[in-house]
């Protein structure tokens, strides 16, 4: 379950920022996508060795890249912030949570852009991404939302008749995402 989660939550982290940074390569490849699953592995083992939630990539990295943060000097700068608000925890405790909602307001609106380049007059395509989109926010988990949106994409091309052997991952993708479902079904 792990898997699923880290891998789908950093993949899809992964397309929207460099989408939005602009680093995604003409063909729809991200570069050097290797060293960065690394980087986020290693950071996962780390954070788990040493007691953290898991450490990984988030989507509201896009709302950074859309003020114009593309470099790891951004996420310094950031974390150096964190470490400084270490002392201010009394105060920033006293600030109540409903006072954030603006700021994920704002994150969500960025987010929300990558909705218009869907193709919604192709169902093939709008079914799915339409599932993936709203089942994020039903279950809080966007390993949920991507693992409908593969499935029901899968079942489409199969039900449409256009299933080809190129495409045997997808299928294999959707078949992990149903097994998944059906394990978290029977044991919750």
């Amino acid at each position: 379950m792990f898997l699923f989660v880290d891998l789908f939550d950093n993949v899809g982290t992964l397309v929207a920022v460099t989408k939005r940074a602009g680093l995604m390569a003409p063909d729809g490849s991200i570069p050097k996508i290797n060293r960065i699953l690394l980087a986020d592995s290693i950071s996962m083992l780390f954070g788990a060795l040493v007691g953290t939630s898991p450490v990984t990539s988030y989507i509201e990295s896009a709302a950074g890249v859309s003020v114009g943060g593309r470099t790891g000097l951004t996420s310094i700068v950031v974390g150096l912030l964190f470490l400084a608000t270490l002392l201010f925890a009394p105060l920033v405790e006293a600030i109540p949570a409903a006072a954030t909602a603006p700021a994920l307001v704002l994150v969500g609106a960025l987010m929300m852009g990558a909705l218009a380049e869907v193709d919604w007059a192709e169902p093939a395509v709008a079914i799915p991404a339409f599932l993936t989109a709203i089942i994020i926010p039903l279950t809080y988990s966007i390993a949920n939302g991507l693992a409908f949106g593969i499935t029901s994409h899968a079942l489409l091309k199969l039900l449409r008749g256009q299933a080809r052997a190129a495409d045997w991952l997808v299928y294999v993708l959707a078949a992990l995402c149903v097994a998944r479902f059906v394990y978290m079904g029977a044991s919750g």
